[in-house]
């Protein structure tokens, strides 16, 4: 029996303290910090965990530099923060980056004020990270050749984090905390009825890739389902203060732009003096993002969406040639729920871009709902904690929060893993140019579970051949993803568990001779239809001409 297959049976029938519905971010963090504080929790999401507005962040974990031209200390000071806490709990997964921000005639900012505004950050961040640095035009040349200075006056470098991996796999680290913890979790699971009956929800849930009808019971629901909160409260009979509107972004994903080798975020205002971004992504760079009002959780890219930061950046970086829609390898595009008041009417004639950032968490005591609305990836260890607390006020006994159900494992651990790695040479079994160690990626992806692999591929030496070729993955990696990683989809493991689809051009995994092998070992006999499946999306999504 799958993994899968065996927690939605533990769900089937099932009585817990606490259903989770929506496994985002949100709903990922509460899962694991109430499961690791010793509730009974099942986890459910209509899709893949992480597989709608977390799949597309710029991949930042940031106190949010730009929240301080609206004045939001608080805001800034809390996700400065939690941004702190997630270096501290994630090492390899959390870096500390440079953001190089290049300032032209045109920025609403000089660089002196920039640069006071650089400071003040650093401060509010309890100085959690490197100092901020000033540049004239000439130092962001020698900095990064890349960047064109002929119209720009100086610059800053301030300091903030990012993910080393995708946001969809950080997301699933939760899941899997949650798991360890005891949790039910379940992807592909979606909420067909609730009703409240006495002290509990006696739910009808439907495995959405089987049809089966599931049901279960819950002591409280959690809503975490992020842009379809508010569908998911009407639905429950709940009423909240706030509601969510929509703001669009998308990214591109380029061949990398940057000519130095030190991994650094590039920053400029654009045209409508709105900060983007060239965000590192090993061999690749990511352009975004944008801030477009939409009515709808479900976007895509646009052409002018598309053209506009391509000229965007053609106008700020002195490249060989300009980039073109021809050089865009992936696309990203979602929405961000912003979180605004009901009484505040339509919020038609905002400053789009000067709605808050911030999340709201708020209780319905007698039906027994913690709704979470909007928050951030880098917030994610304050909405865990938050809605802990709104869970035990609901009559949920809780054990005393250890921080045991977020970070990487040990330090000593960590020591263990790298010297059994070293004396069996792990990294001399890569050989493309350009890659980052094996030992560092197996460690940083997988935890304490990188020892099995290292076992793996001790008792079969093939286990550490990359199975395609362009994509830079493991057949044992393969293997434990089937086994461990609840992979549903062919879209699951290519865009989620890992960033292949983000970083390899379609035409290169078509014509990968590893793509059924891949397809083969997460699926076994139902191999052919999963491939078929996700080449026909693939097709389906590709732009006409």
């Amino acid at each position: 029996m799958s993994l899968r297959s065996a927690n939605i049976d533990r769900i089937d029938g099932g009585f817990f303290d606490v259903l989770v519905v929506g496994a985002g971010i949100n709903g990922a963090v509460s899962a694991a910090a109430l499961a690791g504080r010793g509730a009974s929790v099942a986890l459910v999401d209509r899709g893949d965990f992480g597989g709608f507005t977390s799949q597309e962040s710029s991949n930042l974990v940031w106190g949010g530099f730009k929240y301080l031209e609206n004045y939001e200390l608080p805001l800034v000071f809390g996700l400065s923060r939690s941004r702190n806490r997630l270096m501290k709990a994630y090492p390899d997964n959390v870096k500390e980056i440079g953001f190089l921000a290049a300032l032209d005639h045109s920025a609403p900012y000089a660089p002196w004020f920039a640069g006071l505004g650089a400071a003040a950050y650093w401060g509010i961040g309890q100085f959690g990270t490197q100092r901020p640095r000033l540049f004239d035009a000439e130092e962001i040349k020698a900095e990064e050749p890349a960047i064109d200075t002929s119209d720009v006056r100086g610059g800053i470098q301030y300091q903030d984090a990012y993910l080393v991996d995708n946001d969809s796999r950080f997301v699933f680290s939760f899941v899997r905390s949650a798991l360890e913890a005891g949790a039910a979790t379940a992807n592909y699971v979606e909420l067909v009825d609730a009703t409240r009956v006495a002290d509990r929800w006696l739910v009808t849930l439907r495995d959405v890739d089987t049809d089966a009808e599931i049901t279960t019971a819950a002591r409280v629901l959690v809503n975490a389902t992020g842009p379809f909160s508010d569908d998911l409260t009407d639905a429950l009979g709940v009423h909240t203060a706030h509601r969510i509107v929509y703001s669009k972004g998308i990214h591109l994903v380029v061949p990398r732009l940057t000519t130095t080798r030190h991994d650094r975020v590039l920053a400029f205002f654009d045209d409508t003096q709105r900060l983007f971004y060239v965000i590192p992504m090993g061999r690749r760079s990511v352009i975004g993002t944008t801030d477009t009002r939409v009515d709808t959780p479900y976007t895509h890219v646009t052409d002018e969406d598309r053209e506009f930061l391509l000229e965007q950046i053609n106008a700020r970086l002195d490249l060989e040639r300009p980039l073109s829609a021809d050089d865009v390898i992936s696309e990203r595009c979602g929405v961000r729920p912003l979180v605004v008041e009901r009484s505040d009417g339509d919020h038609s004639e905002d400053d789009w871009t000067s709605l808050s950032r911030k999340h709201e968490i708020e209780r319905d005591d007698q039906r027994g709902v913690v709704s979470v609305l909007g928050g951030k990836l880098t917030d994610c260890l304050n909405v865990g904690e938050e809605v802990a607390a709104e869970v035990e006020h609901l009559g949920i006994p809780l054990e005393k929060d250890l921080g045991n159900w977020y970070g990487e494992p040990a330090a000593q651990t960590r020591t263990e893993f790298y010297r059994q790695a070293r004396l069996m040479r792990l990294d001399s079994l890569r050989t493309k140019p350009d890659t980052e160690p094996l030992t560092d990626r197996l460690w940083r992806r997988y935890g304490r579970r990188a020892f099995d692999l290292l076992e793996a591929i001790r008792a079969d030496p093939s286990m550490g051949e990359d199975v395609m070729g362009s994509a830079d993955y493991l057949r044992a990696e393969l293997y434990t993803a089937a086994e461990a990683e609840m992979v549903v989809t062919m879209e699951d493991f290519m865009r989620r568990r890992s960033k292949i689809d983000l970083v390899v051009r379609d035409h290169r995994q078509v014509d990968s001779d590893g793509m059924r092998e891949v397809a083969g070992i997460l699926f076994g006999d139902d191999a052919e239809r999963r491939l078929a499946d996700y080449l026909a999306a693939k097709e389906a999504a590709r732009p006409a001409g």
